[in-house]
């Protein structure tokens, strides 16, 4: 009986991380499709206006990643 309270109380201190591992996991493929399109094509991302979506969504990514590593520590 003790046990469980003590597993119950842990539970609730400690906030669920699954949110930084999806934000994570998201980077770490978009970096894998990056890094594969790049090696594919010499003119990726194909141009001033590609460059800058790359550049946004890897930053939203980022940014993403680190908020909820610090929200769920």
């Amino acid at each position: 009986m003790v046990h469980a309270l003590f597993v119950l109380a842990a539970e609730e201190a400690e906030p669920s991380k699954t949110a930084f591992y999806l934000c994570g996991g998201l980077l770490a493929a978009w970096a894998v499709v990056l890094g594969l399109l790049g090696l594919r094509s010499a003119a990726f991302p194909g141009g001033e206006r590609g460059a800058y979506t790359v550049m946004g969504i890897s930053g939203v990514l980022v940014v993403a990643a680190m908020a909820t590593a610090v929200i769920t520590a």
